[in-house]
């Protein structure tokens, strides 16, 4: 993931796949334009099954010269050659991320609203902070909501790059883009897409070129 200011699509998988039938969406989305990194992001599924899919998803993320990020699990993100790990407030610190993934790998960290909180992260070494939710998400029920004023604010003062996340679509998100965010975190806006993933990748790229 660049540092540079020019904002990049950043893909979150949907919380419960079949790795062997996402596989062909995942290849067309990423094959439909320019995204920086794939969050792998499971939930309540046991560890084999999160090893397992990470094995499947590892060679067409990692082929396409894409990062592949493994949300809450460092432990896992490292034993699966992973390229970094996104941790919550609520998950482990930060410091024990990294402990735990090494330096050469990314770590993340979710800052929800929180100028205090992304500014604690950036002064620990994170390498990226998330913002959000921008927009009500059918994701997840976010715990804050988030203004662009936040991204344009942290972009002015900060070098760390920033993550924009929540109920981000097509339609939504040039505001964003605007204020500053270097990445667009994007669940439901790309596999729900009416089009398919490849035209939502498609759509966001082109917002996101101007």
């Amino acid at each position: 993931m660049s540092t540079e200011k020019n904002c990049r699509l950043y893909l979150i998988t949907p919380p419960r796949i079949e790795p062997a039938a996402f596989s062909s969406s995942l290849a067309a989305a990423l094959d439909a334009g320019d995204v920086a990194c794939v969050q792998l992001r499971l939930k309540d599924v046991d560890d084999d099954t999160i090893r397992r899919t990470c094995d499947q998803l590892r060679p067409i993320v990692q082929g396409r010269d894409v990062a592949l990020i493994l949300n809450d699990r460092p432990d896992l993100a490292a034993e699966t050659e992973c390229d970094g790990v996104h941790v919550g407030q609520k998950d482990r610190t930060y410091r024990e991320a990294r402990e735990l993934v090494g330096t050469d790998r990314i770590v993340g960290v979710t800052c929800h609203n929180s100028r205090h909180l992304a500014m604690e992260a950036a002064d620990d070494g994170a390498d990226y902070v998330a913002f959000g939710a921008f927009y009500p998400s059918s994701t997840k029920a976010p715990p804050t909501v988030a203004q662009p004023d936040l991204l344009a604010w942290w972009s002015e003062m900060m070098t760390v790059p920033s993550v924009a996340i929540g109920g981000i679509t097509v339609d939504n998100c040039r505001s964003l883009v605007e204020a500053g965010a270097d990445f667009l975190a994007v669940s439901a806006g790309v596999w729900q897409h009416p089009e398919g993933p490849a035209a939502a990748v498609r759509g966001f790229n082109e917002i996101i070129r101007g």
